[in-house]
């Protein structure tokens, strides 16, 4: 009787082993993740080898591992190319097995990840790139947009900017796709507010002298320089201003686009004044601090929005997988969105239908040099703007948006 009765608990134990096996599935064996930055170009520092060790942070914080399964994270370059860019993520699909894409500065790069992504049914999670059409008229189950987007941005600058009196605008905005969404974008809301909108000048990518754009926007006599734009341009536009005396003579700059590390590489002496909006501030309290210095003690610089991003999102994706019992896109995707984020990166964040992470962001303005008080000291927060005032209700060309 007792060897019939170990017999049976033998069988019942297998059983349940089997059916726990059969639960927790993850494809290959191993849960990889692809980092797909720019590595050498004018994107690098704000992405780059940064993102890079975010992803890697998140992974060893997790303990390496994954419903038993090891994690792994592997580096690609797209030279913000959106050929090579497609060519890389197709071949870390179909060949090298990747389970996840991040990163992926600039948007034309992006879309063509998201276009692969969508063909191979994987997942991708963009930090750097900030197309609405991402959650738009291309919203996609298997790509989320996890830091920011082109909107946010301009209504956390424009609208807290003419509320505080900054009512006339002239803008300086890069002359291609995201700088003429950012342009577009809050030039509506500065009207909505009551606020005038006097010009705009473009120069083109990575333009060497922007002397005579920087005198058109200073003779405009607007009371705020609107920068529609990203690097190099936004960092060289800040420079020139300061040195034409534009904050001198009463006008305010303020970057629909800027990092922290542009603002290191400008220095607080030319940068001081500079309004913005982040998703993320080092320095804001214990827990971004935490991180920050963690962060820190490896790369040397302190942390953008986009590179804190990263950490956050596949964090909140290896919790998805455990939480899921397997690593199947859609399954994953879908447990995301079921839990808030709300992490040492997001404020009430949220993973919407739209598959648009949405939470808070602050207004900042960058300090004097006399009232920075210690390195990366950089930023005053003015204001908070919640998820849903700066991202705004999901677009209904979305076809995940219920109707």
């Amino acid at each position: 009787m007792i060897a019939t009765r170990l017999a049976v608990f033998g069988t019942l134990a297998a059983a349940l082993l089997a059916s726990s096996t059969a639960s927790a599935q993850v494809s290959d064996d191993i849960v990889k993740i692809g980092v797909l930055t720019d590595m050498n170009g004018p994107a690098s520092t704000p992405t780059g080898q940064g993102s890079v060790t975010a992803a890697q942070m998140a992974v060893d914080d997790f303990g390496g591992k994954v419903l038993g399964k090891p994690i792994s994270v592997i580096v690609g370059d797209h030279q913000l190319k959106p050929d090579i860019g497609a060519t890389i993520a197709r071949r870390w699909y179909d060949v090298d097995q990747v389970d996840l894409i991040v990163d992926v500065p600039v948007s034309a790069v992006g879309l063509a990840v998201q276009n692969i992504a969508n063909e191979k049914k994987k997942l991708f999670i963009t930090h750097s790139t900030g197309a609405t059409d991402f959650h738009g008229k291309f919203c996609s189950p298997y790509a989320m947009q996890w830091v920011f987007d082109t909107r946010a941005l301009a209504v956390g600058t424009a609208q807290e900017v003419v509320k505080r009196g900054g009512d006339s605008w002239f803008f300086i905005t890069d002359d291609y796709a995201f700088g003429h969404s950012l342009e577009k974008d809050a030039s509506a809301i500065v009207t909505k507010n009551g606020g005038k909108v006097l010009g705009a000048v473009r120069p083109p990518f990575a333009t060497p002298d922007l002397s005579s754009f920087i005198l058109q926007a200073q003779a405009s006599k607007a009371k705020i320089i609107g920068i529609a734009g990203g690097p190099p341009n936004n960092t060289n536009e800040i420079k020139t201003a300061a040195e034409f005396g534009v904050f001198a003579g009463g006008q305010q700059m303020a970057a629909l686009l800027a990092l922290i590390t542009d603002v290191h590489s400008i220095g607080l002496s030319a940068a001081q004044g500079l309004l913005l909006t982040t998703s993320f501030y080092w320095d804001m309290d214990d827990k971004t601090r935490e991180w920050s210095k963690r962060y820190f003690a490896k790369v040397n610089r302190m942390p953008t929005m986009w590179q804190a991003g990263v950490y956050s999102s596949v964090t909140a994706y290896l919790n998805a997988i455990k939480d899921s019992g397997t690593d199947d896109p859609l399954k994953v995707a879908a447990k995301m969105r079921e839990k808030p984020v709300e992490d040492f990166f997001a404020r009430n964040g949220k993973l919407r239908e739209d598959n648009l992470m949405v939470h808070d962001l602050w207004l900042v303005q960058v300090k004097t040099p006399a009232e920075s008080k210690y390195p990366w000291d950089y930023y005053k927060i003015l204001a908070k703007i919640s998820g849903e005032d700066a991202f705004g209700p999901p677009d209904l060309a979305c076809s995940m948006v219920k109707k």
